[in-house]
Protein backbone atom coordinates (compact mmCIF):
# COMPACT_ATOMS: atom_id res chain seq x y z
CA UNK A 1 0.00 0.00 0.00
CA UNK A 2 2.78 2.53 0.91
CA UNK A 3 4.58 1.43 -2.20
CA UNK A 4 1.42 2.37 -4.20
CA UNK A 5 1.27 5.68 -2.80
CA UNK A 6 5.18 6.40 -3.68
CA UNK A 7 4.62 5.57 -7.12
CA UNK A 8 1.21 7.59 -7.60
CA UNK A 9 3.09 10.23 -5.82
CA UNK A 10 6.10 10.48 -8.03
CA UNK A 11 3.92 10.03 -11.45
CA UNK A 12 2.10 12.94 -10.11
CA UNK A 13 4.97 14.48 -9.88
CA UNK A 14 6.40 14.08 -12.79
CA UNK A 15 3.21 15.18 -14.49
CA UNK A 16 3.37 18.22 -13.09
CA UNK A 17 7.18 18.93 -13.98
CA UNK A 18 6.36 18.48 -17.23
CA UNK A 19 3.27 20.57 -17.30
CA UNK A 20 5.26 23.50 -15.49
CA UNK A 21 8.32 22.93 -18.37
CA UNK A 22 5.46 23.32 -21.16
CA UNK A 23 3.89 26.39 -20.25
CA UNK A 24 7.76 28.13 -18.99
CA UNK A 25 9.34 26.69 -22.54
CA UNK A 26 7.33 29.45 -24.38
CA UNK A 27 8.24 32.19 -22.27
CA UNK A 28 12.24 30.73 -22.28
CA UNK A 29 12.10 30.95 -26.10
CA UNK A 30 11.37 34.12 -26.47
CA UNK A 31 13.44 35.34 -23.67
CA UNK A 32 16.45 33.89 -25.31
CA UNK A 33 15.70 34.73 -28.49
CA UNK A 34 15.35 38.27 -27.70
CA UNK A 35 18.95 38.42 -27.24
CA UNK A 36 19.69 37.06 -31.04
CA UNK A 37 20.30 38.72 -34.37
CA UNK A 38 17.34 39.28 -36.26
CA UNK A 39 18.54 37.18 -39.47
CA UNK A 40 19.23 33.97 -36.81
CA UNK A 41 16.11 33.69 -35.22
CA UNK A 42 14.17 31.67 -37.81
CA UNK A 43 17.39 29.72 -38.31
CA UNK A 44 17.91 28.54 -34.86
CA UNK A 45 15.07 29.68 -33.04
CA UNK A 46 14.95 26.64 -29.68
CA UNK A 47 18.82 27.12 -29.42
CA UNK A 48 20.95 29.73 -26.53
CA UNK A 49 22.74 32.46 -28.44
CA UNK A 50 26.55 31.90 -29.11
CA UNK A 51 29.19 34.08 -29.64
CA UNK A 52 27.94 35.09 -33.25
CA UNK A 53 24.11 34.77 -32.51
CA UNK A 54 24.13 37.20 -29.56
CA UNK A 55 23.18 40.51 -30.37
CA UNK A 56 23.42 42.17 -26.67
CA UNK A 57 20.35 45.07 -26.16
CA UNK A 58 20.50 45.59 -29.61
CA UNK A 59 17.02 44.29 -29.75
CA UNK A 60 15.32 46.04 -26.35
CA UNK A 61 17.03 49.54 -27.47
CA UNK A 62 15.78 49.27 -31.27
CA UNK A 63 12.27 48.19 -30.68
CA UNK A 64 11.90 50.82 -27.93
CA UNK A 65 12.57 53.47 -30.06
CA UNK A 66 10.76 52.09 -33.19
CA UNK A 67 7.20 51.64 -31.35
CA UNK A 68 7.56 54.12 -28.58
CA UNK A 69 7.43 51.45 -26.47
CA UNK A 70 7.61 53.39 -22.91
CA UNK A 71 4.29 55.43 -24.56
CA UNK A 72 2.44 52.72 -24.96
CA UNK A 73 3.49 51.10 -21.71
CA UNK A 74 1.87 53.75 -19.98
CA UNK A 75 -1.15 53.38 -21.94
CA UNK A 76 -1.51 49.97 -20.71
CA UNK A 77 -0.56 51.18 -17.42
CA UNK A 78 -3.29 53.60 -16.65
CA UNK A 79 -6.02 51.70 -18.75
CA UNK A 80 -5.46 48.59 -16.63
CA UNK A 81 -5.04 50.28 -13.44
CA UNK A 82 -8.46 52.15 -13.79
CA UNK A 83 -10.40 49.54 -15.54
CA UNK A 84 -9.35 46.74 -12.44
CA UNK A 85 -10.32 49.63 -9.72
CA UNK A 86 -13.67 50.57 -11.06
CA UNK A 87 -14.62 46.84 -11.70
CA UNK A 88 -13.27 46.00 -8.07
CA UNK A 89 -15.44 48.72 -6.63
CA UNK A 90 -18.49 48.53 -8.74
CA UNK A 91 -18.59 44.78 -8.96
CA UNK A 92 -18.35 44.48 -5.05
CA UNK A 93 -20.74 46.81 -4.22
CA UNK A 94 -23.36 45.14 -7.03
CA UNK A 95 -22.70 41.53 -5.21
CA UNK A 96 -23.38 42.93 -1.96
CA UNK A 97 -26.95 44.44 -3.03
CA UNK A 98 -27.93 41.72 -5.22
CA UNK A 99 -27.16 38.99 -2.00
CA UNK A 100 -28.15 41.14 0.65
CA UNK A 101 -31.57 42.71 -1.01
CA UNK A 102 -33.80 39.42 -1.51
CA UNK A 103 -36.25 39.71 -4.44
CA UNK A 104 -37.04 38.88 -7.96
CA UNK A 105 -35.30 42.07 -9.66
CA UNK A 106 -31.91 41.21 -7.94
CA UNK A 107 -32.46 37.75 -9.15
CA UNK A 108 -33.14 38.22 -11.98
CA UNK A 109 -29.98 40.68 -12.20
CA UNK A 110 -27.99 38.16 -10.66
CA UNK A 111 -28.44 35.84 -13.61
CA UNK A 112 -28.28 38.25 -16.20
CA UNK A 113 -24.45 38.39 -14.99
CA UNK A 114 -23.87 34.70 -14.41
CA UNK A 115 -25.12 34.41 -18.42
CA UNK A 116 -23.18 37.00 -19.88
CA UNK A 117 -19.64 35.02 -18.55
CA UNK A 118 -21.16 32.36 -21.55
CA UNK A 119 -21.67 35.24 -24.15
CA UNK A 120 -18.95 34.82 -26.55
CA UNK A 121 -16.79 38.54 -27.34
CA UNK A 122 -17.16 37.77 -30.97
CA UNK A 123 -20.87 37.94 -30.98
CA UNK A 124 -20.87 41.34 -29.23
CA UNK A 125 -17.92 42.91 -30.32
CA UNK A 126 -19.45 44.60 -34.14
CA UNK A 127 -21.91 45.97 -32.65
CA UNK A 128 -20.30 47.37 -29.19
CA UNK A 129 -17.65 48.58 -31.17
CA UNK A 130 -20.34 50.68 -33.26
CA UNK A 131 -22.64 51.70 -30.15
CA UNK A 132 -19.49 52.99 -28.48
CA UNK A 133 -18.58 55.38 -31.54
CA UNK A 134 -21.63 56.81 -31.29
CA UNK A 135 -22.06 57.35 -27.68
CA UNK A 136 -18.37 58.60 -27.59
CA UNK A 137 -16.55 55.41 -25.94
CA UNK A 138 -13.68 55.23 -27.99
CA UNK A 139 -11.11 56.95 -26.15
CA UNK A 140 -8.89 55.98 -22.92
CA UNK A 141 -11.76 56.72 -20.37
CA UNK A 142 -14.51 55.40 -22.29
CA UNK A 143 -12.85 51.69 -22.70
CA UNK A 144 -12.81 51.75 -19.12
CA UNK A 145 -16.40 51.54 -18.46
CA UNK A 146 -16.35 48.86 -21.74
CA UNK A 147 -14.08 46.55 -19.81
CA UNK A 148 -16.42 47.53 -16.57
CA UNK A 149 -19.08 45.85 -18.64
CA UNK A 150 -17.23 42.67 -19.93
CA UNK A 151 -15.24 42.18 -16.66
CA UNK A 152 -18.49 42.24 -14.39
CA UNK A 153 -20.12 38.65 -15.20
CA UNK A 154 -17.42 36.78 -13.54
CA UNK A 155 -16.36 39.18 -10.79
CA UNK A 156 -20.15 39.74 -9.53
CA UNK A 157 -19.91 35.95 -9.50
CA UNK A 158 -17.27 35.33 -7.07
CA UNK A 159 -18.16 38.53 -4.83
CA UNK A 160 -21.26 37.20 -4.32
CA UNK A 161 -20.46 33.97 -3.09
CA UNK A 162 -18.33 35.30 -0.60
CA UNK A 163 -20.74 37.94 0.48
CA UNK A 164 -23.08 35.03 1.19
CA UNK A 165 -20.35 34.21 4.08
CA UNK A 166 -20.38 36.95 5.72
CA UNK A 167 -22.68 37.36 8.96
CA UNK A 168 -25.33 39.83 8.44
CA UNK A 169 -25.54 40.62 12.17
CA UNK A 170 -21.84 41.69 11.96
CA UNK A 171 -23.42 44.82 9.39
CA UNK A 172 -26.60 44.63 11.64
CA UNK A 173 -24.62 45.49 14.51
CA UNK A 174 -22.69 48.62 12.27
CA UNK A 175 -26.24 49.74 11.48
CA UNK A 176 -27.10 50.05 15.30
CA UNK A 177 -24.40 52.10 16.00
CA UNK A 178 -25.81 54.78 13.51
CA UNK A 179 -23.65 53.92 10.14
CA UNK A 180 -25.97 54.44 7.49
CA UNK A 181 -25.69 51.24 4.19
CA UNK A 182 -23.16 52.76 2.32
CA UNK A 183 -20.93 53.78 5.73
CA UNK A 184 -21.66 49.75 6.87
CA UNK A 185 -20.27 48.54 3.43
CA UNK A 186 -16.78 50.03 3.16
CA UNK A 187 -16.27 50.05 7.01
CA UNK A 188 -16.98 46.36 7.28
CA UNK A 189 -17.71 44.56 4.14
CA UNK A 190 -15.53 45.68 1.54
CA UNK A 191 -12.30 45.28 4.10
CA UNK A 192 -13.92 41.31 4.95
CA UNK A 193 -14.04 40.81 0.88
CA UNK A 194 -9.90 41.43 0.66
CA UNK A 195 -8.81 37.90 -0.52
CA UNK A 196 -12.03 37.93 -3.63
CA UNK A 197 -11.25 40.86 -3.86
CA UNK A 198 -7.53 40.79 -4.80
CA UNK A 199 -8.52 37.08 -6.67
CA UNK A 200 -10.49 39.80 -8.96
CA UNK A 201 -8.17 42.30 -10.10
CA UNK A 202 -5.40 39.84 -10.28
CA UNK A 203 -7.95 38.08 -13.00
CA UNK A 204 -8.64 41.10 -15.26
CA UNK A 205 -5.17 42.13 -14.37
CA UNK A 206 -4.14 39.39 -16.33
CA UNK A 207 -7.25 39.94 -19.32
CA UNK A 208 -6.37 43.71 -19.62
CA UNK A 209 -2.56 44.16 -19.72
CA UNK A 210 -2.69 41.47 -22.40
CA UNK A 211 -5.70 42.23 -24.46
CA UNK A 212 -5.20 43.29 -27.96
CA UNK A 213 -8.68 42.69 -29.65
CA UNK A 214 -10.84 45.02 -27.73
CA UNK A 215 -8.47 48.23 -27.77
CA UNK A 216 -7.58 47.84 -31.36
CA UNK A 217 -11.62 47.89 -32.14
CA UNK A 218 -12.39 50.32 -29.58
CA UNK A 219 -9.44 53.00 -29.65
CA UNK A 220 -7.07 51.86 -32.89
CA UNK A 221 -3.96 53.32 -33.33
CA UNK A 222 -4.44 56.59 -31.78
CA UNK A 223 -4.08 54.98 -28.12
CA UNK A 224 -1.70 52.53 -28.67
CA UNK A 225 -1.36 49.75 -25.92
CA UNK A 226 1.68 47.64 -26.02
CA UNK A 227 -0.06 44.48 -27.69
CA UNK A 228 -0.97 47.02 -30.94
CA UNK A 229 2.29 49.02 -30.94
CA UNK A 230 3.88 45.52 -30.98
CA UNK A 231 2.28 45.09 -34.37
CA UNK A 232 4.28 47.81 -35.44
CA UNK A 233 7.27 45.74 -35.39
CA UNK A 234 5.48 43.92 -38.53
CA UNK A 235 7.10 45.50 -42.15
CA UNK A 236 6.15 45.31 -45.68
CA UNK A 237 5.43 42.08 -47.80
CA UNK A 238 5.40 40.15 -44.25
CA UNK A 239 8.56 40.88 -43.07
CA UNK A 240 8.68 40.76 -39.16
CA UNK A 241 11.77 42.54 -37.37
CA UNK A 242 11.39 39.14 -35.16
CA UNK A 243 14.18 40.63 -32.82
CA UNK A 244 12.97 43.44 -31.58
CA UNK A 245 9.58 41.47 -31.30
CA UNK A 246 10.74 39.12 -29.13
CA UNK A 247 12.56 41.84 -27.14
CA UNK A 248 9.05 43.79 -26.48
CA UNK A 249 6.76 40.95 -25.44
CA UNK A 250 9.53 40.15 -22.99
CA UNK A 251 9.35 43.26 -21.42
CA UNK A 252 5.32 43.52 -21.97
CA UNK A 253 5.42 40.23 -19.97
CA UNK A 254 7.66 40.81 -16.96
CA UNK A 255 5.24 43.22 -15.41
CA UNK A 256 2.56 40.80 -15.46
CA UNK A 257 4.63 37.79 -14.57
CA UNK A 258 5.85 40.24 -11.14
CA UNK A 259 2.56 41.08 -10.37
CA UNK A 260 1.03 37.62 -10.85
CA UNK A 261 4.02 35.51 -8.46
CA UNK A 262 3.23 38.32 -5.89
CA UNK A 263 0.28 37.57 -5.25
CA UNK A 264 -0.65 34.38 -6.65
CA UNK A 265 -1.22 32.69 -3.02
CA UNK A 266 -4.84 35.10 -3.12
CA UNK A 267 -6.04 32.99 -6.09
CA UNK A 268 -7.29 30.17 -4.58
CA UNK A 269 -7.92 31.38 -1.81
CA UNK A 270 -10.16 33.76 -3.06
CA UNK A 271 -12.22 31.38 -6.04
CA UNK A 272 -12.26 29.10 -3.73
CA UNK A 273 -13.90 31.59 -1.08
CA UNK A 274 -16.15 32.91 -3.49
CA UNK A 275 -17.38 29.97 -5.50
CA UNK A 276 -18.10 27.52 -2.80
CA UNK A 277 -18.87 29.18 0.57
CA UNK A 278 -22.69 30.11 0.91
Amino acid sequence: MQKTTKLKDSLIFIILVLLAITFLAPILIVLMNSFKGKFYISDTPFVFPNSTTFSGMENYIGGIAKIDFWSAFGMSLFITVCSVAVIVLFTAMTAWYITRVKGKFTSALYYVFVFSMIVPFQMVMFTMSKVANMIHLDNPFGIILIYLGFGSGLSVFLFSGFVKSIPIEIEEAVLIDGCNPVQAFFKVVFPILKPTAITVAILNVMWIWNDYLLPNLIIGTEYKTIPIAIQYLKGGYGSIDMGAMMAMLVLAIVPIIIFYLSCQKYIIEGVVAGAVKG
